[in-house]
């Protein structure tokens, strides 16, 4: 898309964000040591599954062009952004020269993107296609805005995360605007849950508007998914973050995050994100993002393998978005680490053993395929841009132990991303002077990992409430062709209060 920098229509799109995150951030870790779902599971009505299963084609094409182009005009008529100045010269010459790697910053290209994404898929599940249909919608919506409404050459990457990362962000959304409807309330309950929904999920309840569904009383919920188990938890305190290098001058600051899984883990799978979970964190401290990590993974096909009275097993085939942001830590290392993966899809397998004395155990093992990733670049700064594009694998894996009926709990959990950088610059090449606009390069030639391990300890203080300790440690190394390689290392401390819902 177009040059972040100038394009100021971003805000809208942060809003969108920040609309999200206040209503409906769902962080976790992949796997909670201590589930206590808090709603009763409920099958959906077959009658809300026939009525909202009915599939509406050109409403849903209308939304996404009408999406396109009212932004479009956002950024023609009101931010006056010299991208948006398109003609069919400029039409043309995007089809004739094709796609290059752009170079927006991170939260734009790996976040703010594919949440775009979610609006093209939502518009096309709002009215009644599954999730494989929807992903249609946002493939067609990313092509139609790369193609057709800038000025500015479509974007490799953007291609890429917009449609994929698109549904799943997407189909967490829906599912949760989904929870939120209720058609048999009137009054000022029907008018909240109507806006929990549109701003859960902007193009669900813009079909809700426009087909009267935001109004309309009906004998039953109007669910399609009816009520699934879910366990959530909100943990909010301080966190303390350094690198390994500087342990005398630590960063303190203010943490929360809310845990979420949806579904059961160890039911079959008829349709895709039956069962999901979302990890992420939002901070305040100085010169931090605000949004320092979300992870998302939903299971696209599931079979149970083992079921002996409390021991479970599932393999499945999940979806992942993994995201992890900083910034200046110390003078030595202004960035340790920045991470964006919005496409990734691999196997996954779910262990529960049988109770043994006091204690219980589970755990989990995901090895994934990086379709489109990036990382911390120490030497491409072009533009907006401060990180290489890449693709190649992760393994992830973690396990809990719980004590004496949900009284302490430890949770080990460690990922690692191993990414390839393809297509660099020539060796000599001056960044400084080159055309941004016409540069199309996936950064710096390298080859890097990164690992995450966390350590978490829950202790039951009364009924759901629970003192937390966690210690996360974060290593990147990159292994550049025409640079000596780089190691950061840092770590940060969270005591914080939990509450299970």
């Amino acid at each position: 898309m177009a040059h972040t920098s100038r394009h100021t229509s971003i805000l809208l799109r942060t809003v969108c964000l920040l609309a999200l995150l206040a209503a409906s951030l769902l962080p976790a870790q992949a796997q909670m040591a201590i589930r206590r779902p808090f709603i009763r599971p409920i099958q959906a009505d077959s009658a809300d599954m026939e009525y909202f299963g009915r599939r509406h084609f050109w409403r849903a094409t209308a939304e996404v062009a009408g999406f396109n182009i009212g932004l479009w005009a956002f950024d023609r008529y009101v931010q006056h952004g010299d991208w948006s100045y398109i003609n069919i010269h400029t039409i043309k010459r995007n089809f004739r020269e094709g796609f290059k790697w752009d170079n927006d910053n991170l939260g734009t290209n790996t976040f703010l993107h594919p949440y775009n994404g979610n609006l093209y898929f939502n518009a096309g599940r709002s009215n009644g296609f599954n999730f494989w249909q929807s992903e249609l919608f946002a493939i067609s919506g990313s092509a139609m805005w790369e193609m057709v409404m800038e000025n500015e050459l479509p974007s490799t990457n953007d291609i890429i995360a917009t449609p994929i990362g698109g549904a799943v962000i997407g189909e967490t959304l829906f599912r949760a605007s989904d929870a939120v409807l209720d058609d048999r309330t009137t009054g000022s309950e029907r008018v909240g849950r109507e806006v929990a929904c549109f701003v859960l999920s902007p193009m669900r309840g813009l079909t809700r508007l426009i087909s009267g569904d935001a109004w309309r009383h009906r004998p039953t919920s109007g669910r399609i998914f009816g009520t699934p188990p879910i366990a959530m938890r909100l943990s909010a305190g301080i966190k303390i973050l350094e690198m390994q290098t500087q342990l005398h001058q630590p960063h303190l600051g203010f943490s929360a995050q809310l845990d979420l899984e949806y579904g059961n883990r160890f039911s079959v799978s008829q349709r895709p994100y039956d069962y999901f979970s979302v990890t992420a964190e939002i901070q305040g401290m100085k010169m931090q993002p605000i949004l320092s990590h979300l992870e998302i993974r939903g299971r696209l096909l599931g079979r149970e393998l083992l079921r002996k009275r409390d021991e479970h097993a599932s393999i499945g085939l999940y979806q992942h978005f993994d995201f992890y942001d900083s910034d200046t830590i110390d003078n030595i290392v202004k960035v340790p680490y920045k991470l964006g993966i919005p496409a990734s899809i691999g196997a996954g397998a779910i262990y529960r053993d049988i109770e043994r004395g006091q204690w219980r155990f589970d755990a989990y093992l995901h090895t994934n395929a990086v379709i489109l990733g990036s990382i911390l670049s120490d030497h491409y700064r072009t533009d907006d841009r401060n990180y290489n594009w890449a693709s190649g694998f992760s393994l992830k894996g973690g396990l809990n132990l719980i004590l004496n009926s949900d009284k302490l709990s430890m949770s080990v959990n460690n990922a690692y991303y191993r990414l390839f950088t393809w297509h660099g610059y020539r060796y000599g090449t001056d960044l400084s002077t080159v055309d941004f606009r016409h540069l199309n390069v996936q950064g710096d030639k390298s080859v890097a990992f990164f690992n995450v391990t966390e350590v978490r300890l829950d202790l039951n203080l009364y009924e759901r409430l629970y003192a937390t300790a966690s210690w996360t440690n974060y290593v990147r190394s990159t292994h550049y062709r025409d640079y000596p390689s780089v190691l950061s290392n840092s770590m940060n401390l969270r005591l914080m209060l939990s509450y299970k819902l």
